[in-house]
């Protein structure tokens, strides 16, 4: 019955304009303390719940150098469960691997491949293959994990809080670097480094992948002493699907101590060195006989990279995928959500890469092969034809979220280069596959007598480069750049491997005449010029007479300049739709002109102005 009165006096209460006025202020204290916490909380969520406390200052004096990295596109950050916190996955994956061996680092998990396959590193193992530290007596933890893409190596930091202290000399540093050989297929290792600044001995229990009870009766594992060394070598087999055939698989690994500890104000390093062989398909009855190879090949390896120093095989590793990375794509300015980002195309080039392996690379491949393949390498005819791949979000996924789904793109991307002419880059590996992907992303073409830039006009509003484009022996740089006025330019650089060969290019067209490319540091620039019907925009050629000819050949209707051409591609609303609209507002103002008419000007119209009445003084 109150509550119904209440209601009832409810309209009297809002006639009075100062509780409306009142209402409405509160209505705006809300949603200004509505949108201000929204804004709060994805800020919130941007900074990606940092942790916090010792560990996560300790984190970041470990991290700092990375930001460099990243900043200039050689390494990429992952997110937490690529460094081991979760079970793996995830949108970015820590992986390493050279096209025979492939680590999934968060899971610890290796994939090879059979023996002659050719192919990737599509079957998986459950052979432990990594080293995990469990800190004893830890009060916190913070975690990352870096992907180092012109190093080919996944790298990791852990910071152990194990004091009361909220700074960062309470904790512990660990430091892991996981890599899959290069130039020795059969080789990964796998380097730790723990720093322990503290006043406390710090305790790590190691679980070593022999010695991981998930083995059980797959793996058999033994002691090896050889030549005053020892490690273990471990012996298993792994089962194909659909066929009565076995793959075998024999690891040495470096022999770790169960209990790891650390002194105060001391350091503990240490790599566990890891060789994989791996068997052909092979029938039951062959078991003994292949095990006994894959044994012996397995020991006289390990102890061949054991001699050598540990520096010196990372050394060795690390210059072999920096020149892989001379080529590569980078993105400058995005205009779209079409264009794969900076991020995306570097982890698509690093994960298809280390899934492929480098017959280059293989001591025992013939000359004539060798020949061959560095023929097609530095001239690859006819690669690549068709429009670009830049848009092709299949080939330049955002997200992978597993080890197969990475060998599926792999797969796709041999598939699209070999249907595209580039057949001889896919025979040489992985210094192939990185050359046609460059080319592809832009829309290159190699033909009998010219290299020529074939992309297309109309997404020329992004910016990047490419760069490494192997041209016989010399490397060339083409970059799509924007001006102050958003207008799209090329630009052009070269550099010389071994003696200087004359380079000469022209744009669209070739109605200029041919300019020489030199080394110089500012390179050239070329006008974007689209021609009518469309021809590539860029030649390039080692002969200037082709060039001098080509433009006789070419049959144009037309040669515009680019804005020209987008104004002709995009000329606005039609004239119609103008038309409609300044018809309507015309009638509308002469619409209202006749109401005001009326009202002060037709019949019965008011007067404009009021008179005044004087009333006398004599009436007052």
């Amino acid at each position: 019955m109150w509550l119904q009165q209440r209601l009832k006096g409810l309209p009297g209460l809002l006639s009075s304009s100062w509780a409306r006025r009142l209402l409405l202020l509160l209505a705006l204290l809300l949603v200004a303390y509505w949108y201000l916490g929204a804004v709060r909380a994805r800020r919130g969520a941007g900074r990606g719940a940092e942790p916090r406390g010792a560990a996560a200052l300790c984190l970041q004096a470990a991290t700092g150098a990375w930001r460099a990295q990243t900043e200039r596109g050689d390494a990429l950050p992952l997110p937490e469960e690529a460094a081991g916190g979760g079970s793996g996955g995830g949108p970015g994956l820590a992986l390493a691997g050279n096209g025979f061996l492939l680590l999934d680092v968060a899971a610890g998990r290796l994939w090879v491949s059979a023996a002659g396959s050719g192919g990737g590193p599509a079957l998986a193992t459950e052979y432990p293959a990594l080293v995990r530290l469990r800190a004893l007596g830890g009060r916190g933890e913070a975690r990352a994990v870096l992907a180092a893409l012109r190093d080919g190596a996944v790298r990791r930091v852990r910071c152990v809080q194990t004091g009361p202290g909220t700074g960062a000399g309470d904790c512990v540093t660990v430091r892991e670097e996981v890599v899959a050989h290069r130039s020795r297929p059969h080789l990964y290792l796998q380097r730790i480094r723990i720093a322990n600044p503290t006043e406390r001995v710090a305790a790590f229990e190691a679980s070593a992948p022999a010695s991981a009870p998930s083995l059980g009766s797959r793996f058999a594992t033994s002691l090896e002493k050889v030549e005053e060394r020892q490690f273990l070598l471990s012996s298993g087999r792994l089962l194909l699907a659909g066929s009565p055939k076995v793959v075998l698989m024999v690891v040495a690994a470096k022999k770790l101590v169960s209990r790891v500890q650390v002194a105060p104000k001391s350091h503990f390093d240490e790599t566990i060195l890891s060789v994989v062989y791996t068997s052909e398909p092979i029938e039951a009855s062959r078991l003994e006989e292949t095990f006994s190879k894959l044994r012996e090949a397995a020991k006289k390896e390990m102890l061949e990279v054991m001699q050598m120093g540990v520096e010196d095989l990372f050394q060795e590793h690390q210059q072999t995928w920096s020149d892989l990375f001379i080529s590569g794509v980078e993105m400058r300015k995005i205009t779209d959500s079409h264009t794969p980002s900076s991020e995306t195309v570097n982890m698509t080039l690093y994960y298809v890469l280390s899934s492929m392996p480098a017959p280059l690379l293989d001591p025992l491949i013939s000359g004539e092969d060798r020949e061959k393949m560095e023929a097609s390498l530095n001239y690859a005819d006819h690669c690549f034809s068709g429009h670009a791949t830049m848009h092709a979000e299949n080939l330049w996924p955002a997200k992978l979220s597993s080890v197969t789904q990475i060998l599926q793109l792999s797969d796709l991307w041999k598939l699209t280069l070999q249907k595209r002419g580039c057949k001889g880059l896919v025979a040489a590996g992985v210094h192939g596959l990185m050359q046609g992907m460059v080319l592809s992303f832009g829309g290159l073409q190699f033909t009998e007598n010219h290299l020529q830039f074939q992309a297309d006009p109309d997404v020329l509003h992004n910016s990047y480069s490419l760069r490494g484009i192997h041209y016989n022996k010399d490397l060339i740089n083409l970059a799509v750049l924007l001006d102050a006025e958003g207008k799209p330019f090329l630009h052009v650089s070269v550099k010389f491997q071994d003696k200087p060969v004359r380079l000469y290019a022209c744009e669209a067209g070739c109605m200029n005449e041919p300019v020489e490319l030199t080394s110089e540091a500012r390179g050239h620039t070329f006008p974007v010029m689209v021609t009518q019907p469309i021809t590539p925009l860029l030649y390039i050629s080692t002969d200037l007479i082709h060039l001098q000819d080509l433009r006789h050949t070419l049959h144009l209707k037309a040669i515009l300049a680019h804005e020209e051409h987008m104004a002709k591609q995009y000329p606005g609303l039609p004239f119609l739709f103008w038309f409609s609209v300044a018809s309507l507002i015309t009638l509308f103002h002469l619409f209202l002109f006749k109401l005001i008419y009326n009202e002060y000007c037709g019949p019965g119209a008011k007067p404009l102005f009021r008179s005044k009445v004087t009333v006398p003084d004599t009436m007052l």
